[in-house]
């Protein structure tokens, strides 16, 4: 009987396979039928490997920042399309801190490792996208985000591409957006950031490259204070939110990209800031910044170089201050040993020196690694390993270090795709020698343990 059920099945293989001829021929042995089930186990398995792999190259690299949100080409979607990203979830403290982090860290919220280690917040966005007679793509986008208490308006722009025949490719916008952000995932952090509202364009072609140029502003934001008019002391002048006005910082940001030099992937940006008489005169200033990124793309991974010099400013020229210079150095990449094995790293420097304020001078050292094994497409491993030195001039210095096991239900296979769930658990410990030191307390040992459970997608 049990014969008889596996015969249709069998039979059904035999036809996919095998020539008609064959079928004629005499009845096959078991090792023949066993061969040709296996061949056809084998082609499934296959075929869904390439499925991913297919996927995985489609989408843009983790590790290179997309220039235009629509071409010429794409064909324009019906109603609006909504995207965004967030991450909600709940983290137990179990330890002195909730969240690890050395004091005096400027490589970013998460710069001794964002895995297990970083909060909830999300940004969601609305876009419609029209198609003129005349050919020209418009897209006009609205986006909230929620970091914090307060829900705020982060983008209202529109923009056009396929304006002109001889530069079909340039995105021609205005009004407030993300601006010149290149963010680097493992530490979560923009080593650029001038996000705001003006004008420019993306993807200008020069021929041997790209341009990007642009005049944004700072978005004015209220800072709460309390009003005591007698009736009501506890009222607040404002939420805290930001506003629909310029605070009067300024910047004109450009970028070349789009060029390569053999193997190599070559940008370079070039910033500058300034205010306006609605800042008062005795705290106008002027900065300026400059970075080169060289990124190689192999079968196996990616790696990135990146190298910023900032002038009277950090990774920001909005926010200046006289006297200070800031160098930021990083080598990143992610390599896949296999489909199921991975891993990604990063090594940053950060130098900060103000030569007006010497006490907080102080040079940053940071290193992120993070091996990934993914048993199936759904159920994956993650272990990560962060370290990190705050070196002061005066005074000593502050360092720790974080180690995080996640657990991981996605997807699809890599590291690449959401939505995620995630369940993790983090361990580590901080000395902020430096912190205590200044502050005329003996040193402190901060000793840190949290579980948590999160989702993370973007879409």
């Amino acid at each position: 009987m049990k014969l008889i059920k596996q015969l249709p099945l069998t039979m059904a293989v035999i036809a996919a396979l095998c020539p008609i001829s064959v079928l004629a021929q005499e009845a096959m042995t078991q090792e023949q039928i066993d061969q040709i089930v296996a061949k056809a186990v084998d082609k499934a398995l296959a075929d869904r490997d390439a499925k991913i792999e297919a996927a995985r190259l489609k989408r843009t690299d983790t590790l290179v920042t997309p220039q235009v949100p629509t071409t010429p080409d794409k064909s324009v979607p019906l109603g609006l399309k909504f995207t965004g990203y967030a991450r909600y979830g709940a983290h137990f403290q179990a330890g002195d801190q909730k969240y690890i982090g050395v004091d005096g860290s400027y490589n970013g919220s998460s710069a001794i490792g964002r895995l297990g280690n970083e909060g909830n917040g999300g940004e969601f966005q609305l876009t419609k996208i029209i198609k003129g007679d005349n050919g020209a793509i418009w897209d006009i986008g609205v986006m909230i985000d929620h970091w914090g208490d307060e829900v705020n308006l982060k983008k209202a722009y529109a923009g056009v591409t396929n304006l002109f025949e001889a530069q079909p490719n340039a995105y021609f916008w205005a009004g407030r957006d993300f601006h010149q952000r290149p963010q680097q995932g493992i530490n979560d952090y923009f080593w650029m950031n001038h996000d705001g509202q003006g004008a420019g364009v993306k993807s200008l072609d020069l021929g041997f490259a790209q341009l990007d140029i642009a005049a944004v502003a700072a978005v004015d934001q209220c800072n709460p204070e309390m009003i005591d008019d007698g009736d009501n002391p506890s009222r607040i002048s404002c939420t805290g939110g930001s506003g629909t006005g310029d605070k009067g910082n300024y910047a004109a940001t450009s970028k070349l990209h789009g060029i390569k030099f053999g193997p190599i992937d070559f940008e370079l940006y070039a910033n500058y800031g300034f205010d306006s008489k609605a800042i008062d005169s005795d705290e106008r200033s002027k900065a300026w910044q400059a970075a080169v990124v060289l990124s190689h793309t192999g079968d196996n991974g990616v790696n990135k170089i990146i190298t910023r010099y900032s002038d009277h400013s950090d990774n920001s020229v909005y926010n200046k201050t006289n006297g200070l210079h800031t160098v930021y150095a990083s080598f990143e990449g992610n390599y896949k040993f296999t489909q199921q094995a991975q891993i990604e790293y990063l090594l940053a420097f950060h130098d900060y020196d103000n030569d007006e304020l010497a006490q907080d001078n102080r040079r940053n050292y940071g290193a992120i690694v993070r091996p990934m094994y993914f048993w199936n497409d759904i159920h994956s491993t993650w272990l990560e390993a962060g370290y990190q030195r705050v070196d002061y001039e005066n005074d000593g210095d502050n360092k720790g270090w974080k180690l995080t096991l996640s657990q991981n239900i996605s997807i699809a296979m890599g590291p690449e795709f959401r939505p995620m769930l995630r369940f993790y658990m983090t361990g580590g410990q901080v000395e902020n020698n430096h912190t205590t030191r200044i502050a005329g307390e003996p040193n402190t040992q901060l000793d840190s343990f949290n579980v948590g459970a999160m989702w993370e997608a973007w879409w």
